[in-house]
């Protein structure tokens, strides 16, 4: 008898945690209209549901039974839900249940559904898919209107659905659409207009009489739908940029040039280290040809690692932003913005490396619950189908970190802007339509900076993830003049994507091996999909020689996919290559072993064509396109043109509380900085690692100290008085930002430009061209240049009112993103002030003594914009400046740093006082100027610190220049501050005092994402933190390090991972510096039986997100292992050999706890588990950890009784044990212990970051050999990796090598001295 589909249940209760709950309950209480009296109470429960395709044994139901048991204190149901039988048995009840839409599986089924696999449950199980169930106890019946808004607040509408009653199937009806012709030979226009309002395609007036003089005179044929939606997304504004390269008309007049050709010209005024430019995914500069590069012999397969020296890499920078499916839907919107812009990295030329990012938003006003910001009107309205700006502030920064975090990208540097506000004619500006802008920079073999040409034979595959229904119609949505029109919403949330970070990653595995694969890259041509999804990557890739294209051939994520869909959506986690027949062996290898799906799906032609083929024989195909419609005529864009002292505290309080001037702790906490281990400079600076940080640094490599610095440029506010200013700010500020880590030189920095601009209404293209051109002549004035960029030219927003309706754009806004090449990454200095010995200078660098205050922080608390803007009258002036201020940080006369932004002079000064932890003395000149203008103006300058004995010095240097610079005062210990404005005092008062202010907002923004107590009790600690107080008890000059001589018979360790797992390089990277043959190994190859743990020394299971820890940290990894028998005793041997050692971090860790190396039972089972942090969420800090002084654990060593900072990163470090007796066990077993600032077990958070029992962060087997621990020594093993380091230590900047070397040197000395 045959086995039909069926759903199966096990239910979680309780599923959310109490604060968690209290939280959905308090948010639902403060929508309702006497919620308190209305919503009595809230439970939850879990409902996993899974699709068996074949019968389930025992015995298998118990092993799926464990992957989901989140706990010891937690027991699954099967079948019987206990929340369904309380509702059945209550009248005071409501029962909502909420799950993912089922058009698609989510990353939790593919993740799950992949551990099954691992598990030999493949044929078995083919979904698994999570829900929640809700239960209110209310006072009364809900009316209808009442239960639709609970359910709303329950869900994201984009990417959940109500489930009325329990899933019993998957399963989807068949989807009939089939394409068809469009009469053009018959009905002309009118046809085409018919199929753009019944597909959403965005074709405008000239569109449609392209098109149709296209088909019906000169190709004299019918288009395909697939065709017409083809053409629609691969050439949309959003794919084709037609502003930025069509000829421009202001008032009838043309303007001389396009936008981009005004661009480009900035190229002729600087120096020429372009390797790419305007021709690929992404930018590249010239880098470095003396890099020692770690990479495996073999990259089909279990490898030792060597070191090439002297290789050649260049720098390589991306930007895009993703703003209408942030509004629309901010988590999902910020994931897919984020992986479309690492796929633009990964598929530069023919493929190039990953290493981190940058992070922008931009939204409305925020109105906060009970915190009123006195310039946010709650009198305004905002659309329905947008997002509110407090939604996309927190949830597009939680997509955009939990992707980066789970792919294993550091996110280093960023900005955060709120505006809105009526100007001067009522008319409302504000960031409805959000920005959600993402940067990246990586590296590039110099080899492989060029794409091979298609060449006749040559396969065409899609690598990465499957074909969803996702993404339909995104490039024209996002090209629509304004967002939020009737009847565009149903078409607006089929355009946005979701992510899956882990797909991504295994993707970018396939392509490092590539990359990396020493007998040649087998990759030819690599496009990243995006707009326009196959339709416009299989072109691209296939140009100009064509290509046929077979629908058979592509893996479906969802077997109803009809053919237009399999062609326009735009999933994500998937490119394009090229690659000869002759390859696919090596590539077919390569994925298997990194479980990335290849699917060879054509083959270039030679006739200039793409054709899409659903049926060989078939006389017409959905899409035969000649490829020379890519090169279409441009099109012509016609616009038409356009008591003192009290006041200083009170504006001070004020400016200090606005987003984009107050602290960014909300958006670095939640974030990992230091993933790679390329990481020398991120956002957060100071013993309190507050984030205040102007650039963001990478090493290019781990051995030598050659980098790269990032940084950003936007001041769109000031555009809205003059755009001009609004070019030039933006670049300036990118600039000043920049100058306080010595680079090459000035001319040697590239730039990326992102327009983000309503450019299609009235007068908002003219203001965009004159923003441009000013830019682009400043840009020439200073000898840098614009080398890529890209736009978003549709921000506005439609907002509906009781009367009518009104557009709302957003402010016009150009972001810039600068970047060059670092010869030493140990040369530059941070806000973090010295202090001793040293005086502050206030360098002024706009060319005037002006200060302005149009379109400053202080204007806009002021619910104001002003007429008269900061500007960059003498551009020399900042080329000047910024010359002599790189000569003295070379120099070592520069100690500190920090560049006037928003808030102006007064903020900066404060926010170096603030990362310093100290006070100041300090008295600013007049300057003829009103104290407001002096002390808020954001004119562009900085102020530096200086060694006394090279003060005036200094100070003649600039006034050689005619720049105006004056010593203001100094940094004081004693924590106060004292502010005169021309010997009168105008602000005293304590740092911490005003540091609480400008903390405020952020950890308002905190109450909405983090448990609530764990903000108050980091609000209320930081006023008595201290400078930690760390101390070694060994010397760390005498770690030995081993980069170029190995011996041959180096004892092997193997660093295992597994699908998920980011933290790999890095680790090997630690201990081969120390001296081991390090071998790379996956999870495939133990199950595959490739290679046989018996041959090495010490096992490694680094950190990272294995199967995105979907059903729990490591467990997906963990039942890989303890179900597949022959690993299980591979493992098994080496853990009870003598002469063997493991270390797991992070991951890793988890990984140990659930397999029982740590903290076990008697018998040797699971006793300890890491569970979730009690902040609720990701967790990433320099942390303070003690080595206990009885730790048996071989790898510490030597080292017990030091304290020193670590990283942390995690969301899942909380040490649990299943019973009191197992916590007395491990008591002498704890090897790492976070402590306070007093050195003390830590109970307190933030120092104790994930609330562990009497702060533990690490626990060892009992005879010493195996070891886990929850932070991250091999991303600290470099002192260049350390954020900070505290004076007492400032020798160890000196050396290569950190205190944690000796852990690994410890490893490897033990392994040597123990060889059989």
């Amino acid at each position: 008898m045959a086995f039909s589909t069926n759903i199966i249940r096990f239910y979680q209760n309780p599923g959310l945690s109490n604060d968690q709950e209290k939280n959905i309950l308090h948010k639902i209480r403060q929508q309702f209209n006497n919620g308190n009296e209305i919503i009595k109470s809230i439970k939850t429960e879990f409902c996993f549901n899974i699709e068996q395709q074949a019968q389930l044994s025992s015995d298998e139901l118990s092993k799926i039974e464990w992957i989901l048991t989140p706990d010891f204190n937690v027991k699954l149901n099967r079948e019987s839900s206990r929340l369904r039988s309380l509702n059945s048995s209550s009248k005071n009840t409501i029962l909502i249940e909420i799950g993912p839409r089922l058009n698609f599986s989510t990353a939790l089924s593919t993740n799950a559904v992949s551990i099954c696999k691992n598990i030999g449950l493949d044929e078995k199980v083919s979904r698994i898919e999570k829900s929640t169930i809700y239960l209110f106890e209310i006072e009364k019946s809900l009316t209808k209107e009442q239960e639709n808004q609970l359910v709303e607040l329950l869900h994201d509408r984009m990417t959940e659905q109500r489930y009325h009653t329990p899933i019993e199937s998957f399963k989807l009806p068949p989807n009939d659409d089939k394409w068809f012709e469009i009469d053009v030979i018959g009905r002309g226009e009118q046809a085409l207009r018919e199929v753009s309002e019944k597909l959403g395609l965005s074709f405008d007036d000239w569109d449609i009489s392209y098109y149709c003089s296209l088909f019906r005179d000169k190709l004299k044929r019918n288009p395909t739908s697939v065709e017409c939606f083809d053409l629609a997304q691969s050439n949309s504004e959003h794919s084709r940029h037609w502003f930025f390269k069509g000829r421009i008309f202001i008032d009838d007049k043309e303007v001389p040039e396009s936008l981009f050709a005004m661009v480009t010209s900035t190229q002729e005024n600087t120096n020429d280290n372009n390797v790419i430019k305007f021709s690929d995914n992404s930018s590249a500069i010239r880098g470095f040809s003396d890099l020692n590069i770690l990479i495996p012999k073999d990259s089909t397969e279990a490898s030792s690692m060597e070191l090439k020296k002297n290789q050649t890499r260049h720098i390589i920078f991306t930007a895009e932003t993703h703003n209408f499916p942030t509004g629309v839907a901010p988590f999902p919107g910020a994931t897919t913005g984020t992986g479309g812009r690492i796929r633009d990295v990964q598929a530069a030329g023919r493929g190039a490396h990953v290493i981190a990012a940058t992070a922008g938003y931009s939204f409305g006003n925020l109105h906060i619950p009970d915190y009123h910001l006195e310039w946010e009107d709650n009198n305004e309205i905002y659309p329905h189908n947008f997002a509110s700006p407090l939604q996309i502030c927190i949830e597009a920064s939680n997509g955009a970190s939990d992707y980066g975090n789970k792919f294993g990208e550091p996110v280093l540097a960023g900005f955060a802007r709120s505006f809105g506000q009526r100007i001067q004619s009522n008319e409302r500006i504000e960031y409805i339509k959000p920005i959600m802008f993402t940067g990246g920079i990586g590296t590039i073999d110099d080899g492989y900076i060029q794409k091979n040409h298609a060449q006749s034979g040559m396969n065409v595959a899609k690598i990465g993830g499957p074909v969803y229904r996702i993404g339909v119609g995104g490039g024209a949505a996002s090209s629509t003049e304004v967002q939020g029109s009737e009847g565009s919403e149903s078409l607006d949330f089929n355009a946005v994507q979701r992510g899956d970070a882990e797909m991504e990653q295994k993707l970018n595995r396939l392509i490092r091996a590539c990359i990396e694969h020493q007998k040649g890259n087998v990759i030819e041509s690599i496009h990243d999909q995006g707009a326009g999804g196959n339709g416009n990557v299989l072109k691209e890739i296939s140009e100009p020689m064509g290509a046929k294209i077979y629908c058979n051939k592509f893996t479906l994520g969802d077997p109803t996919i009809n053919t237009m869909e399999l062609w326009g959506a735009e999933y994500q986690e998937s490119n394009a290559i090229l690659i000869r027949k002759e390859n696919r062996e090596i590539l077919d290898k390569i994925s298997k072993r990194e479980k990335c799906q290849v699917d060879y799906v054509g083959e270039i032609t030679g006739d200039h064509h793409i054709t899409l083929i659903e049926n060989e024989s078939a006389q017409r195909h959905p899409v035969h396109l000649d490829l020379d419609l890519k090169t279409i005529p441009l099109k012509p864009l016609v616009i038409q043109g356009e008591d003192k002292t009290r006041l200083v505290i009170e504006s001070l309080h004020k400016v200090l509380r606005l987003p984009s001037v107050a602290s960014k702790r909300y958006l670095t906490t939640k974030v990992d900085r230091c993933v790679t281990g390329l990481v020398a400079q991120q956002q957060c600076v100071g013993p309190q690692h507050t984030p205040i940080a102007d650039y963001a640094l990478i090493a290019l490599n781990y051995f030598t100290y050659r980098g790269s610095v990032t940084s950003i440029g936007e001041q769109p506010i000031k555009g809205l008085i003059s755009p001009e200013a609004n070019g030039r700010l933006s670049v300036a500020e990118a600039v000043t930002n920049l100058m306080f880590c010595a680079i090459t030189e000035i001319a040697d920095i590239k730039c990326e430009g992102n327009w983000m601009w309503p450019a299609k209404l009235e007068g908002e293209g003219a203001l965009l061209v004159r923003t441009c051109e000013a830019m682009c002549e400043f840009m020439k004035q200073i000898n840098i240049g614009i080398d890529g960029g890209k736009d978003s030219l549709s921000m506005a927003a439609k907002v509906k009112l009781p009367s009518g309706s009104e557009i709302v754009k957003s402010p016009g806004t150009l972001v810039i993103s600068a970047y060059a090449p670092v010869p030493d990454i140990r040369i530059k200095v941070t806000p973090e002030l010295k202090i001793d010995d040293c005086s502050l200078i206030y360098v002024k660098l706009n060319g005037n003594d002006k200060f302005r205050l149009g379109g400053s922080a202080l204007a806009q608390v002021y619910k104001q914009l002003g007429n008269d803007c900061p500007d960059m009258e003498n551009p020399s002036h900042l080329k000047n400046g910024f010359g002599i201020v790189q000569k003295l940080i070379k120099n070592k006369i520069c100690t500190a740093g920090h560049d006037v932004s928003d808030g102006g002079l007064i903020v900066c000064l404060l926010e170096m006082a603030f990362v310093t932890d100290c006070g100041l003395d300090v008295d600013i000149p007049s300057f003829g100027q009103d104290p407001l203008n002096v002390f808020f103006a954001e004119e562009c300058a900085v102020i530096i610190e200086v060694r006394n004995e090279f003060v005036e010095s200094a100070l003649n240097e600039f006034k050689s220049c005619d720049i105006i610079a004056h010593k203001i005062g100094k940094a004081i210990r004693k924590k106060d501050v004292v502010i005169r404005y021309d010997n009168t005092v105008m602000i005293l008062g304590h740092m911490f005092t005003l540091r609480d202010v400008w903390e405020e907002t952020s950890f308002q923004l905190e109450n909405h994402q983090a448990n609530p107590e764990c903000v108050m009790q980091e609000k209320n600690g930081l006023k008595f933190r201290k400078t930690p107080n760390w101390k070694l008890t060994f010397e760390p000059s005498k770690i030995n390090l081993n980069i170029d001589s190995h011996i041959t018979s180096a004892p092997k360790v193997a660093v295992l991972r597994e699908e998920g797992i980011n933290g790999d390089r890095e680790m090997i990277a630690s201990f081969f510096m120390v001296g081991f043959d390090v071998v790379d190994i996956t999870v495939t190859d133990l199950i595959d039986q490739a290679v046989n743990l018996d041959h090495f020394r010490g096992l490694i299971f680094p950190g990272g997100f294995s199967y995105a820890d979907v059903l729990g940290s490591a467990r997906g990894w963990a039942a890989t292992l303890k179900y597949n028998s022959n690993v299980e005793a591979q493992l098994q041997r080496f853990k009870h050999r003598n002469d063997t050692f493991s270390l797991g971090v992070c991951n890793g860790c988890q990984l140990m706890a659930l397999l029982g190396w740590v903290g076990s039972k008697p018998n040797g089972t699971q006793g300890t588990l890491l569970t979730h942090n009690t902040s609720g969420r990701f967790e990433c800090r320099f942390s303070s950890v003690m080595i206990p002084e009885k730790t048996p654990a071989m790898m510490l060593n030597g080292m017990q009784g030091s304290v020193m900072g670590v990283w942390v990163a995690h969301g899942e470090g909380r040490f649990v044990f299943e019973s009191d007796q197992i916590k007395k066990s491990v008591k002498d077993l704890v090897s790492v212990i976070y402590v306070d600032d007093d050195n003390k077990p830590a109970t307190m958070y933030p120092m104790n970051p994930n609330g562990s029992v009497d702060g533990i962060a690490g626990i060892c087997s009992p005879d010493g050999r195996h070891l886990a621990m929850m932070p991250h020594p091999e991303r600290a093993t470099l002192s260049w990796q350390w954020p900070y380091i505290p004076p007492t230590m400032e020798h160890m900047k000196q050396s290569l090598a950190s205190p944690w070397a000796k852990m690994f040197e410890n490893a490897y000395k033990w392994s040597m001295a123990t060889q059989i």
